[in-house]
């Protein structure tokens, strides 16, 4: 199985910049950036954890992975 950060990086780059740039905030009530994040690895893929780029609140994103 491939680490965290090799299956986010064989995403390709404009698509990972559009899941970068679409994280909810509930703060915000609305899709942000995400700024400050680590990638882990979640139970169907992987998951963004950061802040949102607007306010600093804590911010999550989960990339599912087909297997």
């Amino acid at each position: 199985m491939n680490s965290p950060n090799q299956m986010w990086l064989s995403i390709e780059k404009e698509y990972r910049k559009m899941i970068v740039n679409n994280v909810w905030c509930s703060n915000c009530s609305d899709a942000v950036s995400i700024a400050q994040y680590v990638i882990q690895e979640h139970s169907t893929g992987i998951v963004l954890q950061g802040k949102c780029k607007n306010c600093g609140q804590e911010v999550a994103r989960v990339v599912d992975f087909e297997n």
